[in-house]
């Protein structure tokens, strides 16, 4: 007969199981500093573990302090952030570590509440600060805990739907150890054990490592194991296949200097600096084996009002960009892959004999030897390698 999981030994099982075959020897773990537990959660969010080991100690040296953070320009923080993507996350760490500093005089709140209220910490992330810094009972619920709770329990619902999260989240509470000492240990263990044992495509107890050194503990009482559900738990929604688009962009050169545009702080790539470009234009191609074909002749006037007729300057400026405009060169079609989306970009470039005023805060001309200390999308750091635009800066400053 199946056994049934006593929840009042689970904490004690898990830190057993987190002893022997738990992970050791990363950055952000045995921290007692809120600051520094709280970059490595939001980190950690949408980005690889392999990605925030090379990434984490770099901005935690770049800015050591929560009051050094709130300090700098956004712009560096885009800077340190670029090509971790999901970039409001880099917002949200400049606006937060300002709340801290100006509302609770640079010192992380300790209660629950407060910690939800600051800028990009949601309740999970508020529970990992909370029990890593501070010792509080309370629970966590990222992917990991999801997928652990989901299969333990026999959670058959899709994890996204309200209902389902509020379950897995009182399941959580249950679960959590009775001495409030051992929460640091026992919210590492969960996190641990979700992402090196319980993992979503190759959990322990349906792979060949799986022998009596290396048994599931909880393999005997879980109930997606006992019906057979393992890989079919959690339930996620089923999600529609991505749109894909394509845009030209273009890399406007004046001797030395290249013309960057500020983007939206909302939407994608929010507040970073980019190339001017076309509208997105949605394509049906099949963006796994095709890509648009590359235009191999276009005239500067058709690219340079394909770019900019749409307002975004004046019409003067644009017949000036024209005038100076030598002739476009094509460069490569770029694929770049969003969570929700595919996009294409195309980029030409133009050689301009001279800079000119563009006016609007959102344009701004940037030396060749600064491309590399701005907050700019993995996408353009990719479109500027292809045009060896690195390669000239340095040449720039010898």
């Amino acid at each position: 007969m199946p056994k049934t999981l006593n929840r009042d030994q689970f904490a004690t099982v898990l830190l057993r199981w987190h002893q022997q075959d738990g992970r050791a020897g990363l950055p952000w773990q045995n921290l007692r500093d809120p600051y520094a537990i709280w970059v490595s959660e939001i980190m950690l969010q949408q980005t690889q573990v392999s990605t925030v080991l090379e990434r984490y100690p770099k901005l935690m040296q770049r800015f050591p302090t929560v009051q050094a953070l709130a300090a700098a320009p956004l712009d560096e923080v885009l800077a340190e952030w670029s090509g971790l993507g999901y970039y409001s996350r880099a917002r949200n760490l400049h606006a937060c570590a300002k709340q801290i500093v100006q509302d609770y005089g640079g010192q992380f709140p300790r209660q629950l509440a407060q910690l939800e209220k600051l800028a990009g910490i949601g309740r999970s992330t508020a529970g990992a600060i909370a029990a890593f810094a501070f010792n509080l009972r309370t629970p966590i619920l990222d992917a990991n805990v999801k997928r652990i709770l989901a299969r333990l329990f026999g959670v058959a619902g899709a994890v996204q739907s309200k209902a389902v999260s509020e379950q897995l989240w009182q399941l959580a509470q249950t679960l959590l150890p009775h001495e409030a000492k051992f929460m640091p240990r026992y919210t590492q263990a969960l996190m641990d054990f979700g992402a090196t044992w319980c993992t979503a495509r190759q959990p322990i107890c349906l792979s060949q490592k799986n022998s009596q050194e290396k048994k599931c503990p909880f393999e005997s009482s879980c109930i997606a194991k006992q019906h057979n559900q393992v890989l079919e738990l959690p339930k996620k929604l089923v999600k529609k296949k991505s749109p894909a688009f394509n845009c030209v962009m273009l890399i406007i050169q004046a001797q030395e200097q290249i013309l960057l545009q500020r983007r939206p702080t909302e939407g994608i790539w929010g507040g970073l600096w980019s190339l001017p470009e076309s509208s997105w234009q949605k394509i049906t191609l099949d963006s796994v084996v095709q890509s648009p074909k590359i235009k191999k002749n276009i005239s500067t006037k058709k690219l340079l009002q394909m770019i900019f007729s749409s307002g975004h300057v004046a019409e003067k400026v644009l017949d000036q960009l024209i005038k100076l405009s030598t002739k476009p060169v094509a460069g490569l079609v770029l694929k770049h892959v969003f969570t929700h989306r595919v996009l294409w970009i195309q980029s030409w470039r133009i050689q301009l004999s001279k800079p000119i005023a563009i006016a609007g805060t959102d344009y701004a001309w940037f030396r060749l030897n600064e491309l590399d200390a701005l907050g700019l999308p993995q996408a353009i750091r990719l479109i500027f390698q292809d045009w060896n635009l690195i390669r000239d800066a340095d040449k720039a400053n010898e």
